[in-house]
């Protein structure tokens, strides 16, 4: 076994949901805040250290289609510029029981429980696995108690309705705050690490 970190990021509203009342494609609380500059040095600190990324089926194909193009555009923000080069570089390990082809080099697809694939993935390397906003993933994860460190953006917002991270029943856990950021907006970027 290796000393690999299991690290997540997501962005929350402040009652906890990861997308708004209309379903799993409303975002619309999100996008004032994530393009802010302490979202996107929130984004580079996630990363650094990163040498996985662990993915489920949507994300990956909704960051194929849009990472690679900020990657080579010039006149993107230099720190999107370095997330979408490192995440078309990194190794990505895809959660999916549909996908038969890698959509991305340096991909491969895993039809496993998530446990099980952090647990195959910290036997050999080195440097983070990141999951990067797979709500689902994340979800498995605290419920198997295999995360290390959580990367919270919370927003300023009460969402009223959608699709929570922290469900009842997660084992429980400690953590400390490792880093904590405000932006004009309101928004806390916060970094958490496991104690106990």
């Amino acid at each position: 076994m290796t000393n690999r970190k299991v690290t997540a990021n997501i962005a929350l509203t402040l009652d906890g949901r990861y997308n708004g009342p209309e379903g799993p494609q409303d975002f619309a609380a999100f996008a004032p805040y994530v393009a802010t500059d302490v979202a996107r040095d929130h984004m580079s600190r996630m990363w650094e250290n990163a040498t996985t990324a662990l993915l489920g089926r949507v994300n990956a194909e909704g960051f194929l289609g849009y990472w690679p193009s900020v990657a080579d555009d010039e006149s993107a923000d230099s720190r999107d510029r370095g997330y979408a080069k490192w995440l078309v570089d990194t190794e990505k390990v895809v959660l999916s029981s549909t996908l038969t082809e890698a959509p991305w080099e340096r991909t491969r697809i895993m039809n496993a429980p998530a446990a099980d694939v952090v647990a195959e993935l910290k036997t050999t390397g080195e440097g983070d696995i990141l999951i990067n906003n797979s709500a689902t993933i994340i979800k498995d994860l605290l419920a198997a108690d295999l995360l290390d460190r959580l990367y919270l953006l919370v927003l300023p917002e009460i969402a009223g309705g959608g699709q929570r991270l922290f469900e009842d029943g997660l084992p429980s856990t400690k953590w400390t705050l490792t880093h904590q950021e405000t932006g004009t907006m309101g928004e806390l970027a916060m970094t958490y690490d496991r104690t106990s």
